[in-house]
C-alpha cells in the first residue's frame, strides 16, 4: 500500500483474443492417418492371427478379392444396378421431399396438415414396406425404387421445413415493407436462409439411400451389392463380401466430398 493510504491499482495485462467462434480447420492428413492406422492394425492382427481369417479376412485379401470382381466384370455390373436405383429413388424422393417441405415451412395450411402426417409416419422403417410395396409395383425396379424415395423423402421435408422455419423473420418482413414479390421473397431470403439445414439433410438421405438399397436388394435382387454381399455370405467367401463392404464405404466417401464440395460452392456467403 503506497504511504499516502490510496490503494495500489492492480497490474494490467493484455487479455488474449479467444473470439475463435469454433472455426472449423481442415485436417486432412489426420482423417487419413486414421483410416491408414486401423488398416494396419487389422492387416497387422490378420497376419499375427489374433483375427480368424474366416470371420475377418485380412485387408491384402480383401483388396485382391476387390480387383478379381473389377476385372471380371463382376462389379461394374452389380454397382451399375445398384447406382441406379439410388439414383432413382434418392431424386424421387429429395424433389417430392423439397416441395413438401417448402410448402410446409411458408404455408400455414400446408404445416397444420403435413406435420402430424409426416411425424405419423416418419418412424415407420420403410424396408418394413418393401414386401407392401411388392404387392403393389411387383417384384422389379419399382418396389426398389419406392422404398429408397420413400426413405429420402421424410428425412428432406423435415430437414427443408426445419431451414425454412429457421430463417429471420425479419428479414421476410423488411423485404416485404419494400414490396418484393412473394416469389422473389422465398428464391433470394427463403432458400438461401434454409440450404445449410438442406444440404445436412442431403447428407442424411444420401446414407439412407445407401442402407436402404442394400437391404431391399438382399430381400429380392438378382443384382446390386446388397444381392452380391448376400450372395458371398451365403458362400461363406468373406474375402468377396467385405469388398462389397468396402464399395460401400467407397460411395459413401464420394456422396460425402461431393456434398462438401456443394457446400463450399454454394455457401460461399456465409
Amino acid at each position: 500500500m503506497p504511504e499516502d493510504g490510496t490503494t495500489a491499482s492492480p497490474t494490467r495485462r493484455p487479455v488474449p483474443f479467444r473470439g475463435g467462434g469454433f472455426t472449423v480447420r481442415p485436417q486432412r492428413i489426420a482423417g487419413a492417418a486414421g483410416l491408414v492406422a486401423l488398416v494396419a492394425l487389422w492387416q497387422l492382427g490378420s497376419t499375427r492371427g489374433w483375427i480368424s481369417p474366416l470371420m475377418a479376412p485380412a485387408p491384402s485379401e480383401v483388396i485382391a478379392a476387390l480387383a478379381v470382381i473389377a476385372q471380371d466384370g463382376t462389379l461394374a455390373t452389380h454397382l451399375l444396378a445398384s447406382l441406379g436405383r439410388i439414383g432413382g429413388g434418392w431424386a424421387l424422393g429429395t424433389l417430392a421431399g423439397l416441395a413438401a417441405g417448402l410448402a410446409m415451412g411458408i404455408f400455414s395450411l400446408a404445416r397444420a396438415v403435413g406435420l402430424p402426417v409426416v411425424s405419423a409416419l416418419f418412424p415407420i422403417p420403410k424396408i418394413a414396406l418393401l414386401p407392401l410395396l411388392i404387392l403393389w409395383f411387383g417384384i422389379g425396379e419399382p418396389s426398389k425404387v419406392a422404398t429408397i424415395a420413400l426413405g429420402t423423402f421424410f428425412p428432406t421435408v423435415i430437414a427443408t421445413f426445419s431451414g425454412v422455419d429457421g430463417v429471420p423473420r425479419s428479414l421476410i418482413r423488411m423485404a416485404q415493407s419494400f414490396g418484393v414479390p412473394p416469389a422473389r421473397i422465398v428464391w433470394s431470403i427463403v432458400l438461401p436462409g434454409a440450404l445449410p439445414g438442406i444440404l445436412a439433410g442431403f447428407r442424411i438421405t444420401a446414407s439412407i439411400a445407401l442402407i436402404l438399397v442394400v437391404a431391399a436388394e438382399m430381400i429380392g435382387a438378382e443384382y446390386g451389392i446388397g444381392a452380391f454381399i448376400l450372395q458371398a455370405g451365403n458362400l461363406m467367401r468373406t474375402d468377396q463380401l467385405l469388398a462389397g463392404v468396402v464399395v460401400l464405404s467407397i460411395l459413401g466417401l464420394l456422396v460425402a466430398g461431393t456434398l462438401s464440395w456443394a457446400e463450399r460452392v454454394l455457401l460461399r456467403w456465409r
